[in-house]
C-alpha cells in the first residue's frame, strides 16, 4: 500500500492550516454522502440480512455522530459557513465515497461489510496520529479535535456487529470473500487517493 503523504507532516506540524481546512471541507461532503449509502445498504439487507442491517444502521448513526463534532475542527481551520457552501470539492478526495456509494448501489450486503471493515482499521490509526498531532503542534483543542478522536477510539460493538454479519453471510453462501477482498483493495486506494490529493493541493 502507498504511504500515507498527509498524516505524516500533520504529526509533525508541518502541514499548513490551508490544507487542514481543505480536509474539513472534504470530509463535510464525505460525512453526509456515506451516512446515505449506509442508510440504503441497510434498507436492502433488511429483508434477507438483518445482521448486515444493523451493521449499517450503527455505521449510519456514527456518521450522524461524526458530523456533529466536525465543526469544531472546521472552525478551528477557520472555515466559515460561507467558504463551506461555496467550497468546490476535489474529485480525488471524493472518489472514496463515490465508490461506497457504488457499493450500496451493487454489492452484496454481507461483502460491503468486509470490504468496509478492511479499512477501517486504516483510518482510524490516522485519525489517532490526526489528533495527537493537532493537540501537540497546533493547539487545537479537545472539541476542534473530537470528530478524529471519534474514529480513533474502537467500537467492540460494531466488531461484533460485523462479525455477525459475516457469519450470517457465509451460512446463508451470500458472502464471496474475494471479491469482497477485490472490493476492499479499491477502497484502501481511493482512500490512499484521499490523502494524496489533499497533499497535492498544497503543493
Amino acid at each position: 500500500m502507498t504511504v500515507n503523504p498527509l498524516v505524516p507532516l500533520i504529526a509533525h506540524g508541518e502541514a499548513n492550516r490551508a490544507t487542514l481546512a481543505t480536509l474539513a471541507l472534504e470530509q463535510s461532503r464525505v460525512i453526509p454522502a456515506d451516512r446515505l449509502a449506509f442508510l440504503h445498504l441497510a434498507q436492502r439487507a433488511s429483508p434477507d440480512a438483518p445482521e448486515s442491517a444493523a451493521f449499517f444502521s450503527l455505521l449510519a448513526e456514527g456518521e450522524a455522530l461524526a458530523a456533529e463534532r466536525l465543526g469544531g475542527f472546521a472552525a478551528a481551520c477557520g472555515v466559515s459557513e460561507g467558504r463551506a457552501a461555496a467550497y468546490e470539492p476535489l474529485p480525488g478526495c471524493q472518489a472514496y465515497p463515490a465508490y461506497v456509494a457504488w457499493l450500496a448501489l451493487n454489492a452484496a450486503p454481507a461483502e460491503a461489510v468486509l470490504a468496509l471493515t478492511v479499512n477501517f482499521s486504516t483510518w482510524g490509526g490516522y485519525c489517532a496520529t490526526i489528533a495527537e498531532g493537532l493537540r501537540r503542534h497546533y493547539g487545537f483543542t479537545d472539541e476542534a479535535c473530537a470528530f478524529f478522536d471519534f474514529f480513533a477510539e474502537p467500537s467492540p460493538e460494531l466488531d461484533r456487529k460485523a462479525a455477525e454479519a459475516l457469519r450470517a453471510g457465509r451460512d446463508a453462501g451470500q458472502l464471496d470473500e474475494e471479491r469482497a477482498h477485490r472490493y476492499g483493495q479499491l477502497l484502501q486506494s481511493y482512500e490512499e487517493m484521499f490523502w494524496s490529493t489533499l497533499h497535492g493541493s498544497a503543493s
